[in-house]
């Protein structure tokens, strides 16, 4: 439930796995398994989680739960846009990260 949602907003701020991990103080393949919905976070760490990035927990758990349940009303489809559009900026950001250490070389 929670997967997509902290892995975009790590990705977002610009944290790789190992940052993050360590900032929460887990494990990063812990980190792994959250963000590949493999594990359910604990309460406290979502708490952690959201104190890091700056949001509410509640704000959190909101963006999870419309991207699970995707209940097909306005708010829902906002959310995925929103997340969507989150996807877009992470991975061209990732792009270009690479293309300046490739040219860097």
């Amino acid at each position: 439930m929670f997967d997509r949602a902290l892995k975009l907003v790590r990705q977002y701020h610009r944290l790789n796995q190992a940052q993050m991990a360590e900032r929460l103080q887990i494990s990063p393949s812990y980190l792994s398994e959250l963000e590949k919905g493999k594990k359910v976070p604990s309460l406290d760490l979502l708490e952690k989680y959201a104190l890091l990035i700056g949001i509410p927990v509640s704000s959190l758990m909101f963006l999870a739960e419309e991207l699970e349940t995707g209940s097909g009303n306005i708010k829902s489809a906002i959310v995925d846009k929103v997340f969507k559009i989150l996807e877009w900026i992470s991975d061209s950001e990732q792009e270009d990260e690479k293309r300046e250490r490739i040219y860097s070389s």
